[in-house]
């Protein structure tokens, strides 16, 4: 898995890039870590199905993170989806980052990154 950085006509894109994974554009650098986050999905045919099925299961922190990653999506809409002020959506957020920067400093110390 890794995130490439690529200047276009309109800017500098990020592309989440990964096995199995469809590669994913962001024009925020934040948004496409935030993705990788909560990366372990299998993204194919996504638009077709809705949130991918382990997204779901992983709990609402991920599923919130998830959102936050596509078009359109920011803390205050998800706040107002569940029902919930900003700050829980940011903590949510920070939940997912600190799981992942957890493994990813496990693989790092098993050789993997």
């Amino acid at each position: 898995m890794r995130i490439v950085e690529r200047t276009t006509g309109d800017g500098a894109r990020c592309r989440f890039e990964a096995p199995d994974h469809e590669g994913v554009e962001f024009d925020d650098p934040e948004m496409a870590t935030l993705y990788a986050d909560v990366n372990g999905f299998q993204e194919a045919g996504t638009g077709e199905r809705g949130v991918p099925p382990t997204v779901i299961q992983a709990g609402r922190d991920t599923l919130v993170a998830y959102f936050l990653t596509q078009d359109g999506v920011d803390v205050h809409w998800a706040a107002s989806f569940y029902g919930q002020k900003p700050e829980k959506i940011e903590r949510y957020v920070s939940r997912v980052r600190k799981r992942s920067e957890k493994i990813r400093e496990g693989a790092k110390e098993q050789g993997h990154a």
